[in-house]
């Protein structure tokens, strides 16, 4: 369909309204920092067993299953913690992490703001 032929009548005068849902400024900024802290794929999959366990997971059970070394993990667990997504704590040789329920909360809202409908 050529621009010529597609006609849209304009909602509420000449704009579309903007939703009282849509992210302002310093959320969308929030927002992006924890994206960008799962657009690793190795933090992705850690996020993933670690949200998924029915309790708190142990590094020691991580590192086995990834082909990178344990430093290399905790450098992705460290920028999971800073993201807010993950936290931790240290009993002896081992820390065990577990998922921040309200940030998985926050990001599940997030994505399910409904799309708009086609008019």
């Amino acid at each position: 369909m050529s621009k010529q032929q597609l006609s849209l009548e304009p909602v509420g005068g000449c704009c579309v309204p903007i939703m009282d849902a849509a992210l302002d400024g310093a959320a969308a900024a929030e927002g992006a920092s924890v994206f960008k802290a799962l657009a690793d794929p190795i933090r992705l999959r850690l996020m993933s067993i670690i949200a998924s366990a029915a309790d708190e997971v142990c590094v020691c059970d991580l590192t086995p299953q990834f082909d990178v070394s344990g430093p290399t993990i905790s450098h992705h667990l460290k920028v999971l913690r800073e993201a807010g997504l993950v936290d931790c704590e240290r009993r002896g040789t081992w820390v065990y992490y577990w998922p921040l329920p309200e940030r998985l909360t926050w990001m599940s809202t997030l994505l399910s703001v409904p799309a708009p409908t086609a008019g």
